[in-house]
């Protein structure tokens, strides 16, 4: 058996999504490094099949680019060194290419590399798909990743049905537990154009306790202010809002994800956490992005938001329609008629 680098540079959401493929590695390597940037290496720490980590931010990927210089080089040279890898796995999203990646793991000495490439590899790859080709181009990106790595070789076991998953060995904090049933509204999101106004998101909040559900508002450490902002239109209700902002590990979040009754979330991170422990999730999703690869591969999820928009597939950051009409029109009885029909179709 071999040991196999994975590697996939971006984000916590895009690390997430690559969990199917890297157990499918797992199943017939006898070790696994993951390689991920800063920003999805704690979603590697919750995936199963990983013996190893790595981080290298990437210049070509992260958000803070740094220099593509001799010793970024030798750091990346050690790093593979550290790992004793026999072949490497470049997983990708539609509009990456893993060619930058494999110029470097070629030069560190890797001596078979897989990935899906547009552009002729020449000798760069060993295992090509070819996008639009033998690798169709509409597939959720968890079905991508898993054909990139059966390309490599590598394929699930029978007895695991390819759907996200991460470890549950946190639990929630006990003000969470101690509420019983409760909703998760998440309000963060990675850029602009991806997410539902704050406006919105407090009169959801104002919704769900005027229902008398209690909310978990939940956010990373720089969405403290959004968090409160939101929490706060529960203010003068019985019902208890509870907020979260700043307040987790992606362990511990995988944890209150896990307990909700329903999950509101937008095309961020947290989303494909959701999907992965399985809970049933609002998608708010703006369509800068296809939501047929990134719509949230969980078993219960209702999409909300205008697919056909002029914004479509644009892959803005800030939203290049005024008004920022494909989110703003869904309303709060939007979303409270989804989680209605999320819960009915359970039963």
């Amino acid at each position: 058996m071999t040991r196999v680098l994975v590697a996939r540079l971006d984000s916590f959401g895009d690390v997430l999504v690559a969990g199917p493929a890297v157990r499918a590695v797992a199943a017939g390597a006898s070790h696994v490094t993951m390689l991920c940037g800063p920003q999805g290496a704690p979603a590697a720490e919750l995936l199963p099949g990983i013996d190893a980590i790595r981080v290298w931010a990437a210049p070509w990927v992260t958000e803070t680019p740094g220099a593509l210089d001799d010793d970024a080089l030798a750091s990346f040279r050690r790093l593979v060194d550290e790992a004793d890898v026999d072949e490497a796995v470049v997983l990708t999203s539609f509009h990456q290419s893993p060619l930058p990646l494999a110029v470097l793991l070629r030069l560190a000495g890797v001596a078979r590399i897989t990935g899906a490439s547009v552009d002729h590899p020449g000798t760069l790859l060993d295992v090509r798909l070819r996008p639009g080709e033998d690798l169709p181009e509409d597939l959720p990106e968890p079905e991508r990743a898993l054909r990139i790595a059966a390309a490599a070789g590598f394929r699930l076991p029978p007895d695991d049905d390819g759907r996200l998953a991460v470890r549950r060995d946190a639990v929630a904090p006990p003000d969470v537990l101690g509420l019983g049933r409760y909703v998760v509204v998440h309000p963060g999101a990675s850029v602009p154009a991806r997410s539902w106004p704050v406006g919105h998101h407090r009169a959801l909040v104002a919704a769900y306790a005027a229902r008398g559900t209690p909310v978990v508002v939940t956010g990373s450490p720089s969405e403290r202010a959004l968090t409160a902002e939101v929490a706060a239109g529960g203010t003068g209700y019985d019902s208890p809002v509870l907020d979260l902002g700043g307040r987790t590990s992606p362990g511990e979040l995988a944890a209150v994800l896990a307990g909700a009754e329903v999950v509101v979330v937008g095309n961020t991170g947290p989303a494909h956490l959701a999907a992965a422990v399985g809970v049933p999730i609002v998608s708010l999703f703006s369509p800068v992005v296809p939501a047929v690869k990134w719509a949230p591969a969980g078993p219960h999820v209702e999409v909300l938001g205008d697919q056909t928009a002029a914004c479509r597939l644009s892959r803005a950051r800030e939203c290049p329609v005024p008004g920022h009409p494909c989110l703003t029109s869904v309303t709060v009885s939007d979303v409270l008629a989804a989680h209605d029909r999320l819960l009915a179709a359970l039963g």
